[in-house]
């Protein structure tokens, strides 16, 4: 699928050194209204060959059992990058990150995986305390600064590392929250229950979420936190095995997708409480229309939804002079983009579509574009809508790019390997994940600077974003 360009109305943002710039050009591109399939954000399956061909992934869970990465005080951080390359093999060049989760022990007495040298059951002994300390420390430094890992899921206590049976105590809950505070500075960081580790800030992952019988506590309690989704991510799985299920969010996937009652009800969750990822629910059978049209519902307010609602810049730039673009993005989708990464103006040959120049734009922190707030059930709104944000970009366009005429181009760039790796809602879309805004001229007239005719790509269709481990 694609789109051929078609100009947009004049108009300006008033920005003063845009209004004294020659010829300054004011474009207003059209909103992608599809789902995207965007990193660090939607569904989210187990890790596994169906993750991969999945049409929307960008995000898989791992459980990782305790005594795989560690089984002995002799075994090193070596052990554990270890079995983590073997296991994120792919992952890099599908553009999907990983959400690990240590645990100790499933469900029965023989699904317990304490080290071979410590005691199966102890979660109080100094010794155990020690030696979980010493795993969360190495975990940082395995994982804090991987980029296959999205984000983590403290995990470690009661049965399939969820935090409860046993409960994490008020001591363990200060032990492990200074640790993981510690140990990742640059990975977000989640528990299960939303009245746990309160002080820390940390993310949920509530492992029953939109499920009828924890509406009136899970649910309720991730609202009393307030404004921490501004900066930690909710998320979770959808439950389909206890309690009354049936009622909500489901019989199963296909069946909390494909029912309005259901699906309505999950979205209204989802935007309520800010969720940015949610698996089980993934699991729906992507063959079967209804499932897949309510899909595309829930990944269209699952995360973040980035709307370019104009690009100011100059029709002609001087080689060694200033040069301004102003870009002004709304964030139509749930929750933040969590992630400082880069974003990205660059000049594109038109036929090749090669990158002639590129360079970031400079205090722009894409963490600013927060979404709306205070869910209207009914009406299916936020009631305080999402704020534009301008970000205004100053460049010196260097003396060795070429006389001649390019496309001007946006894109978010993962800082792993500096390649596009998440897309704005925008069909003004090249293959690769960059986004042609409008033409310009280098030390010459353009001549146009519109897109009309200019054939876009689908980006909800590119399989080739990718990073680089």
């Amino acid at each position: 699928m694609g789109w051929v360009g078609k100009a947009a109305p004049p108009g300006s943002l008033g920005d003063p050194v845009l209004r004294s710039s020659p010829n300054p050009v004011v474009v207003r591109p059209a909103e992608y209204r599809s789902a995207l399939r965007n990193p660090l954000m939607g569904f989210r399956p187990e890790l596994g060959p169906q993750a991969f061909q999945h049409e929307y992934a960008s995000l898989v869970r791992q459980y990782i059992r305790w005594n795989q990465i560690e089984d002995a005080e002799s075994d090193g951080e070596d052990r554990i990058r270890s079995v983590c390359n073997k296991a994120w093999h792919g992952l890099a060049e599908a553009n999907i990150k990983v959400i690990p989760r240590v645990y100790l022990h499933w469900s029965g007495e023989s699904e317990k995986y304490w080290p071979a040298d410590l005691r199966a059951g102890d979660y109080t002994s100094p010794t155990f305390r020690n030696r979980l300390l010493r795993l969360v420390g190495r975990l940082g430094a395995c994982w804090d600064q991987d980029p296959r890992v999205g984000y983590v899921e403290m995990g470690l206590i009661g049965k399939w590392g969820e935090q409860h049976d046993p409960v994490v105590s008020g001591e363990l809950q200060q032990i492990l929250g200074r640790a993981f505070t510690e140990a990742f500075k640059n990975r977000k960081v989640m528990v299960r229950h939303p009245w746990d580790f309160k002080e820390f800030h940390f993310g949920i992952h509530w492992d029953s979420f939109a499920h009828v019988d924890q509406m009136n506590t899970h649910g309720a309690a991730i609202e009393a936190l307030g404004p921490r989704w501004k900066t930690s991510p909710i998320g979770g799985e959808v439950a389909y095995d206890w309690g009354q299920y049936r009622r909500q969010p489901g019989n199963d996937p296909d069946d909390t997708l494909s029912d309005p009652g259901h699906c309505t009800h999950l979205i209204n969750t989802i935007r309520r409480l800010h969720a940015n990822h949610l698996g089980w629910v993934s699991d729906y059978s992507q063959d079967r229309q209804s499932s897949r049209v309510g899909a595309e519902e829930v990944q269209r307010a699952l995360g973040y939804r980035l709307v370019v609602d104009e690009v100011t810049f100059p029709s002609r730039w001087t080689r060694g002079l200033p040069a301004s673009v102003g870009i002004q993005l709304r964030n139509l989708g749930s929750t933040p983009f969590y992630e400082n990464w880069p974003l990205e103006v660059s000049l594109l040959e038109p036929e090749s579509r090669r990158v002639v120049w590129g360079a970031d734009c400079s205090g722009a922190d894409l963490r600013q574009c927060l979404p709306g707030d205070q869910w209207d059930d009914r009406q299916g709104i936020y009631r305080v809508a999402a704020i534009p944000i301008r970000f205004q970009c100053e460049f010196s366009l260097p003396q060795d790019v070429p006389i001649g005429r390019y496309f001007l181009a946006v894109a978010i760039l993962d800082p792993a390997g500096r390649q596009p790796g998440a897309r704005f809602s925008t069909v003004q879309y090249f293959k690769g994940g960059r986004h042609p805004i409008g033409q310009m001229g280098v030390e010459t007239d353009p001549g146009r600077t519109d897109m009309d005719g200019v054939h876009f790509d689908d980006p909800g269709s590119d399989r080739s974003l990718h990073y680089i481990a």
